[in-house]
């Protein structure tokens, strides 16, 4: 594989750029998930992606390169589908909520896999969200697993989930950019594709590719705007929700929320971990409200998880369970 060569060709502008062909995409990332590839030619792949734009074809291929390495996990004993929450961001201007979605699903016996960072650029992220309610990394994907049938829940960090996504994650902070990682990252599923993802983004553009990406996989997953760019609803509008089975069919399990709020849902005052922590705990023992729009999202995973026959049963469990307005 001739790294000057692919350079050359991904790097010569919007216009003059070609995407790779399959083939040598899935080797590329193959080589750079490997270790493979230098420091140098590592980061001038990393630009000229974000510069061209990364083609559908092409994160298919990626996403090849990364399914023959991801560890694979067993899946959990039951019959519902886990739930599998990449947690990439963390929060900056509200409380983050993606715990809450975590711990909720396990009240209904959903098994639930978070990945992600443990800090994130001065962000609160879910491991330190986690942290505080008792939730501790995992150690490996099998210390995951044994915590996943124990506990309901684990969070594993991506470094131990996959080492060499860590390592193009990490390119953000020397390189001032995001890169394809970003959004692959959102897509995992360590079980095989029989986990339920939960698929976020924040751009439209993104949305739409991840879309297209998820049916052509056959991944079951909950596709939808995240908020702060982390994989929860909006508590204060919801977005639309788009449920994907395992037969790439896309249902809307929630159309967007565009009427002005009537009123605002008594959310944590802080953003801090502490205080998002502390709420978390409230809204599970019925001292505080659980949002409409995360409450529809927690209807709309289990109905995807199996834990629910259709949306109307699901909805009626989880006003059965959580304080509502």
């Amino acid at each position: 594989m001739n790294l000057t060569n692919i350079i050359r060709e991904i790097a010569r502008g919007k216009e003059g750029a070609r995407d790779l062909p399959a083939d040598e995409a899935t080797r590329l990332y193959g080589a750079l998930l490997d270790g493979q590839v230098g420091e140098l030619e590592s980061g001038a792949i990393a630009i000229a992606l974000r510069m061209k734009g990364e083609s559908e074809a092409e994160l298919a291929a990626f996403m090849a390169a990364i399914d023959v390495r991801l560890p694979a996990l067993a899946m959990p004993a039951g019959a519902l589908r886990p739930v599998v929450v990449p947690t990439y961001n963390g929060a900056r201007r509200a409380a983050n909520l993606t715990p809450l979605l975590m711990l909720a699903l396990r009240e209904f016996g959903v098994p639930v896999l978070a990945h992600g960072l443990l800090e994130d650029f001065g962000r609160v992220t879910s491991a330190e969200v986690l942290a505080v309610l008792g939730v501790t990394p995992a150690v490996s994907p099998a210390a995951a697993g044994v915590e996943l049938g124990e506990q309901g829940v684990s969070f594993l960090p991506t470094p131990q989930l996959l080492p060499g996504l860590a390592q193009q994650l990490n390119l953000r902070a020397r390189l001032g950019l995001r890169n394809c990682a970003h959004s692959l990252v959102k897509m995992l599923d360590p079980f095989a594709g029989e986990g339920v993802v939960l698929a976020s983004a924040t751009h439209p553009p993104y949305i739409e590719s991840m879309r297209t990406l998820l049916c052509a996989r056959r991944q079951r997953a909950l596709l939808f705007r995240g908020c702060e760019g982390e994989p929860y609803a909006n508590p204060k509008r919801c977005p639309r929700l788009e449920g994907i089975d395992e037969y790439g069919v896309v249902n809307v399990l929630c159309d967007a929320e565009g009427d002005s709020l009537r009123a605002l849902p008594d959310l944590p005052a802080e953003a801090t971990a502490v205080a998002a922590a502390r709420w978390i705990e409230q809204v599970l023992a019925g001292e505080a409200v659980l949002p409409g729009p995360l409450a529809k999202q927690l209807a709309a995973c289990l109905l995807l998880s199996g834990a629910s026959v259709d949306l109307d049963a699901a909805e009626q469990r989880v006003a059965h369970r959580f304080r509502r307005v």
